[in-house]
């Protein structure tokens, strides 16, 4: 897994264009870049609506927030839709993205191992040096535990 210290991989996911996203295109800009399992289930969506009541804030703090999981686009745009969310959800359908961050892991739930997006979030400086991970979010408090490091 990505730690502090890092440098963002060079492409972050898919735009709804099926468009690669490049870290550099948020050149000056310090980032925060979330790994979440799967649109519309409870924790995640959890965790997103948080993450959208505390994005203005975010971005008064000169942060840009971005969103990735294997989900598609068209998933994504729904589910941006559905909740009014208003930054930046990239698709990685191949888990290219999920792997070069070390978030691609085997879990276990209900007595089955399974690989999936282990829920992580990432910050960046402006250079794209990540300076925390957390490893624990908290889905319903995520945008506090996120503006009491930034």
């Amino acid at each position: 897994m990505l730690q502090p210290g890092d440098r963002l991989p060079d492409i972050l996911g898919l735009d709804s264009k099926g468009e690669p996203v490049r870290s550099d295109s948020f050149a000056g800009k310090p980032l925060v870049v979330y790994f979440y399992p799967k649109d519309n289930t409870p924790g995640c969506t959890a965790e997103a609506c948080s993450l959208r009541d505390g994005y203005d804030e975010l971005r008064k703090r000169g942060y840009e927030l971005i969103g990735i999981s294997k989900d598609s686009s068209a998933s994504h745009d729904k589910f941006a839709a559905k909740h009014g969310l208003q930054f930046t959800l990239l698709s990685d359908p191949d888990t290219t993205v999920n792997r070069a961050f070390g978030v691609w892991q085997k879990k276990k739930m209900a007595g089955r191992e399974y690989m999936g997006t282990v829920r992580t979030t990432f910050i960046t400086d402006a250079d794209h040096r990540i300076t925390h991970v957390i490893n624990k979010v908290d889905t319903k408090n995520a945008a506090a535990q996120l503006l009491a490091l930034v």
